[in-house]
Protein backbone atom coordinates (compact mmCIF):
# COMPACT_ATOMS: atom_id res chain seq x y z
CA UNK A 1 0.00 0.00 0.00
CA UNK A 2 1.17 3.51 -1.10
CA UNK A 3 1.36 6.82 0.68
CA UNK A 4 -1.44 7.96 -1.35
CA UNK A 5 -3.35 5.24 -0.27
CA UNK A 6 -2.40 5.76 3.63
CA UNK A 7 -3.63 9.17 3.23
CA UNK A 8 -6.73 8.15 1.78
CA UNK A 9 -7.80 5.53 5.11
CA UNK A 10 -5.93 8.64 7.86
CA UNK A 11 -8.47 11.00 6.46
CA UNK A 12 -11.53 9.06 6.90
CA UNK A 13 -10.76 8.79 10.39
CA UNK A 14 -9.67 12.51 10.38
CA UNK A 15 -12.98 13.31 8.94
CA UNK A 16 -14.99 10.95 12.07
CA UNK A 17 -13.08 12.94 14.45
CA UNK A 18 -14.03 16.42 12.87
CA UNK A 19 -17.58 15.09 13.36
CA UNK A 20 -17.24 14.28 16.75
CA UNK A 21 -14.57 16.04 18.14
CA UNK A 22 -16.36 17.41 21.18
CA UNK A 23 -17.62 13.68 22.05
CA UNK A 24 -14.99 10.82 23.03
CA UNK A 25 -12.72 9.26 20.49
CA UNK A 26 -11.79 5.97 20.66
CA UNK A 27 -8.34 4.46 19.22
CA UNK A 28 -10.86 1.38 18.14
CA UNK A 29 -13.41 2.86 16.37
CA UNK A 30 -10.68 5.10 14.03
CA UNK A 31 -8.91 2.04 13.46
CA UNK A 32 -12.03 -0.01 12.69
CA UNK A 33 -13.00 3.40 10.45
CA UNK A 34 -9.46 3.85 8.93
CA UNK A 35 -9.67 -0.39 7.96
CA UNK A 36 -6.94 -0.90 10.39
CA UNK A 37 -5.97 -2.84 13.37
CA UNK A 38 -5.06 -0.86 16.00
CA UNK A 39 -1.69 -1.58 15.71
CA UNK A 40 -1.31 -0.62 11.89
CA UNK A 41 -3.72 2.70 12.77
CA UNK A 42 -1.45 4.27 15.12
CA UNK A 43 1.57 3.64 13.93
CA UNK A 44 0.26 4.62 10.19
CA UNK A 45 -1.57 8.07 11.98
CA UNK A 46 1.76 8.93 13.16
CA UNK A 47 4.04 8.67 10.29
CA UNK A 48 1.21 10.17 7.91
CA UNK A 49 0.02 12.87 10.69
CA UNK A 50 3.60 13.20 12.36
CA UNK A 51 1.22 13.20 16.01
CA UNK A 52 -0.67 10.68 17.70
CA UNK A 53 -4.51 10.16 17.51
CA UNK A 54 -4.28 11.52 21.19
CA UNK A 55 -1.79 14.26 20.34
CA UNK A 56 -3.69 15.44 17.43
CA UNK A 57 -7.53 15.36 19.04
CA UNK A 58 -5.99 17.62 22.07
CA UNK A 59 -4.80 20.20 19.71
CA UNK A 60 -8.10 20.11 17.06
CA UNK A 61 -9.76 20.80 20.57
CA UNK A 62 -7.87 23.52 21.69
CA UNK A 63 -7.73 25.31 18.95
CA UNK A 64 -11.53 24.90 18.29
CA UNK A 65 -11.78 26.31 21.80
CA UNK A 66 -9.74 29.28 21.12
CA UNK A 67 -12.13 29.70 17.96
CA UNK A 68 -15.23 29.95 20.60
CA UNK A 69 -13.29 31.71 22.82
CA UNK A 70 -12.24 34.72 20.65
CA UNK A 71 -16.40 34.83 20.10
CA UNK A 72 -16.77 36.05 23.33
CA UNK A 73 -20.03 34.65 24.12
CA UNK A 74 -19.65 31.77 26.38
CA UNK A 75 -17.85 31.38 29.51
CA UNK A 76 -14.49 29.58 28.70
CA UNK A 77 -15.14 26.88 31.16
CA UNK A 78 -18.13 25.91 29.47
CA UNK A 79 -16.23 25.87 25.82
CA UNK A 80 -14.14 23.48 27.55
CA UNK A 81 -16.69 21.55 29.34
CA UNK A 82 -18.28 21.17 26.01
CA UNK A 83 -14.50 19.84 24.62
CA UNK A 84 -14.19 17.06 27.47
CA UNK A 85 -12.41 19.15 29.88
CA UNK A 86 -13.65 18.14 32.86
CA UNK A 87 -12.20 21.12 35.32
CA UNK A 88 -11.17 24.50 34.41
CA UNK A 89 -7.47 23.41 35.88
CA UNK A 90 -7.20 20.67 33.59
CA UNK A 91 -7.94 23.14 30.72
CA UNK A 92 -5.70 25.86 32.02
CA UNK A 93 -2.67 23.31 32.46
CA UNK A 94 -3.15 22.03 28.82
CA UNK A 95 -3.72 25.37 27.23
CA UNK A 96 -0.15 26.69 28.94
CA UNK A 97 1.17 23.23 28.29
CA UNK A 98 0.58 23.49 24.70
CA UNK A 99 0.94 27.66 24.19
CA UNK A 100 3.34 28.89 27.19
CA UNK A 101 0.38 31.20 28.50
CA UNK A 102 -2.93 30.82 30.68
CA UNK A 103 -5.72 31.47 28.69
CA UNK A 104 -6.48 34.53 31.26
CA UNK A 105 -3.21 35.95 29.43
CA UNK A 106 -4.28 34.65 25.89
CA UNK A 107 -8.19 36.31 26.54
CA UNK A 108 -6.66 40.00 27.59
CA UNK A 109 -3.91 40.16 25.55
CA UNK A 110 -5.58 38.37 22.44
CA UNK A 111 -2.00 37.66 20.43
CA UNK A 112 -2.21 35.20 17.27
CA UNK A 113 -1.41 31.28 18.25
CA UNK A 114 -0.23 28.35 16.77
CA UNK A 115 -3.47 26.60 16.21
CA UNK A 116 -4.33 23.22 14.45
CA UNK A 117 -6.72 22.98 11.64
CA UNK A 118 -7.91 19.61 10.28
CA UNK A 119 -5.30 17.91 8.62
CA UNK A 120 -5.26 17.86 4.92
CA UNK A 121 -2.82 15.94 2.38
CA UNK A 122 -3.75 18.34 -0.58
CA UNK A 123 -2.44 21.76 -0.19
CA UNK A 124 -2.66 24.59 -2.83
CA UNK A 125 1.07 25.63 -3.87
CA UNK A 126 2.46 28.13 -1.81
CA UNK A 127 4.77 30.46 -3.54
CA UNK A 128 6.26 33.78 -2.51
CA UNK A 129 8.70 36.12 -4.50
CA UNK A 130 11.70 37.72 -2.50
CA UNK A 131 12.95 41.43 -2.62
CA UNK A 132 17.04 41.52 -2.34
CA UNK A 133 18.41 44.48 -0.49
CA UNK A 134 21.61 45.73 0.93
CA UNK A 135 21.00 46.93 4.73
CA UNK A 136 22.96 48.23 7.58
CA UNK A 137 24.20 47.21 10.58
CA UNK A 138 21.54 47.59 13.91
CA UNK A 139 21.58 46.68 17.09
CA UNK A 140 18.77 45.11 19.08
CA UNK A 141 17.48 45.10 22.94
CA UNK A 142 15.99 41.62 22.99
CA UNK A 143 14.81 38.60 25.83
CA UNK A 144 16.53 35.33 24.78
CA UNK A 145 14.18 32.42 24.29
CA UNK A 146 13.82 29.73 26.82
CA UNK A 147 11.01 27.93 24.76
CA UNK A 148 12.25 25.11 22.07
CA UNK A 149 8.93 25.70 20.27
CA UNK A 150 9.72 29.71 19.45
CA UNK A 151 5.89 30.36 18.65
CA UNK A 152 5.20 29.69 22.64
CA UNK A 153 8.15 32.47 23.41
CA UNK A 154 6.23 35.38 21.55
CA UNK A 155 2.99 34.26 23.18
CA UNK A 156 4.68 35.30 26.57
CA UNK A 157 6.27 38.05 25.11
CA UNK A 158 3.18 39.49 23.61
CA UNK A 159 0.97 38.12 26.51
CA UNK A 160 3.18 39.93 29.12
CA UNK A 161 3.39 43.29 26.97
CA UNK A 162 7.44 43.19 26.82
CA UNK A 163 7.57 45.19 24.11
CA UNK A 164 6.17 48.12 25.50
CA UNK A 165 7.88 47.46 28.41
CA UNK A 166 10.85 47.54 26.82
CA UNK A 167 9.86 51.19 24.80
CA UNK A 168 8.40 52.79 28.01
CA UNK A 169 5.07 52.73 26.89
CA UNK A 170 5.57 53.61 22.83
CA UNK A 171 4.49 50.75 20.23
CA UNK A 172 7.06 50.00 18.42
CA UNK A 173 8.22 46.99 15.94
CA UNK A 174 9.01 43.73 17.31
CA UNK A 175 11.86 41.67 16.03
CA UNK A 176 12.52 38.06 16.31
CA UNK A 177 15.78 37.32 15.51
CA UNK A 178 17.46 33.76 15.39
CA UNK A 179 21.20 31.91 14.72
CA UNK A 180 22.43 28.74 14.97
CA UNK A 181 24.55 28.15 17.84
CA UNK A 182 26.84 25.52 16.71
CA UNK A 183 28.87 24.81 20.29
CA UNK A 184 25.11 23.93 21.34
CA UNK A 185 24.22 22.51 18.66
CA UNK A 186 20.55 23.90 18.84
CA UNK A 187 18.96 27.38 17.34
CA UNK A 188 19.52 30.44 19.73
CA UNK A 189 15.98 32.67 19.73
CA UNK A 190 15.64 36.22 20.58
CA UNK A 191 12.80 38.97 20.91
CA UNK A 192 13.27 42.36 21.14
CA UNK A 193 13.22 46.09 20.07
CA UNK A 194 16.12 48.33 18.17
CA UNK A 195 18.04 50.16 20.47
CA UNK A 196 17.17 53.31 19.22
CA UNK A 197 13.25 52.27 21.00
CA UNK A 198 14.85 50.98 23.74
CA UNK A 199 13.40 53.46 26.78
CA UNK A 200 12.04 51.56 29.70
CA UNK A 201 13.49 48.49 31.40
CA UNK A 202 15.56 46.65 29.60
CA UNK A 203 16.19 44.10 32.70
CA UNK A 204 16.78 40.60 31.47
CA UNK A 205 17.65 41.49 28.09
CA UNK A 206 20.88 40.83 25.89
CA UNK A 207 22.02 43.68 22.99
CA UNK A 208 22.37 42.03 19.64
CA UNK A 209 24.41 43.02 16.63
CA UNK A 210 23.05 42.42 13.66
CA UNK A 211 25.20 42.42 10.82
CA UNK A 212 24.85 44.22 7.62
CA UNK A 213 24.60 43.40 3.71
CA UNK A 214 22.11 41.71 1.13
CA UNK A 215 19.52 40.01 2.41
CA UNK A 216 16.57 38.46 0.83
CA UNK A 217 13.11 39.87 2.23
CA UNK A 218 9.66 37.87 2.24
CA UNK A 219 6.45 39.45 3.27
CA UNK A 220 4.27 36.78 4.60
CA UNK A 221 1.12 36.50 2.73
CA UNK A 222 -2.21 38.52 4.80
CA UNK A 223 -3.79 36.27 7.74
CA UNK A 224 -6.03 36.23 10.49
CA UNK A 225 -4.99 36.03 13.80
CA UNK A 226 -5.88 32.30 13.29
CA UNK A 227 -3.58 31.57 10.98
CA UNK A 228 -0.96 34.04 11.24
CA UNK A 229 1.13 31.45 12.91
CA UNK A 230 1.00 28.64 10.47
CA UNK A 231 1.55 31.05 7.45
CA UNK A 232 4.77 32.39 9.55
CA UNK A 233 5.61 28.84 9.53
CA UNK A 234 4.67 27.72 6.15
CA UNK A 235 6.82 31.03 4.69
CA UNK A 236 10.37 29.72 6.86
CA UNK A 237 9.69 26.08 5.03
CA UNK A 238 9.07 27.94 1.70
CA UNK A 239 12.54 30.14 2.32
CA UNK A 240 14.38 26.70 2.90
CA UNK A 241 12.88 23.98 1.18
CA UNK A 242 12.31 25.94 -2.21
CA UNK A 243 13.64 29.78 -2.37
CA UNK A 244 17.45 28.96 -1.56
CA UNK A 245 17.76 26.00 -3.93
CA UNK A 246 16.06 27.21 -6.88
CA UNK A 247 17.65 30.83 -6.81
CA UNK A 248 21.31 29.98 -6.16
CA UNK A 249 21.64 31.75 -2.70
CA UNK A 250 22.71 30.10 0.40
CA UNK A 251 22.37 31.74 4.00
CA UNK A 252 25.77 33.27 5.40
CA UNK A 253 25.21 31.83 9.09
CA UNK A 254 24.34 35.43 10.41
CA UNK A 255 21.58 36.51 12.45
CA UNK A 256 18.27 35.98 10.71
CA UNK A 257 14.78 37.52 11.74
CA UNK A 258 11.49 38.37 11.36
CA UNK A 259 9.83 42.06 12.36
CA UNK A 260 6.37 42.90 13.35
CA UNK A 261 4.17 44.84 15.40
CA UNK A 262 1.66 42.97 16.91
CA UNK A 263 -1.13 45.50 17.66
CA UNK A 264 -0.98 46.53 14.45
CA UNK A 265 -3.32 43.23 13.78
CA UNK A 266 -1.98 43.17 10.11
CA UNK A 267 -1.36 39.52 10.09
CA UNK A 268 1.51 39.90 7.92
CA UNK A 269 5.58 39.70 8.63
CA UNK A 270 8.74 41.17 7.27
CA UNK A 271 11.49 37.98 7.49
CA UNK A 272 15.19 38.59 6.51
CA UNK A 273 17.61 36.09 5.37
CA UNK A 274 20.96 37.16 4.75
CA UNK A 275 22.42 35.63 1.71
CA UNK A 276 25.16 35.21 -0.51
CA UNK A 277 25.58 33.38 -3.83
CA UNK A 278 26.87 29.79 -3.60
CA UNK A 279 30.34 30.25 -5.71
CA UNK A 280 31.20 33.15 -3.52
CA UNK A 281 31.50 30.79 -0.38
CA UNK A 282 35.19 30.90 0.84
Amino acid sequence: MNGIDYQEHISRALDYIEENLPQELDNTVLARIAGYSEYHFLRIFKDTVKLTPADYIRKRRLTEIVRCMADGERPVSEIAFAYGFNSKENFSRAFKAEHGILPTEFKAAGNSLRLYDRVSFHLPPFHLDAVLEQRSPFCLVAYKSDEKFHPRFWNKYNAKNWSQRLSGGAVVEDIGACIWNFRENKLDYYIGILKQDAKGDLSGTTTLTIAGGLYALFQTPPSTSFNFVNTIQKTWDYIGTVWLPENGYERTGGFEFESYIEKSRKFSEKIYIPIQRKEERT
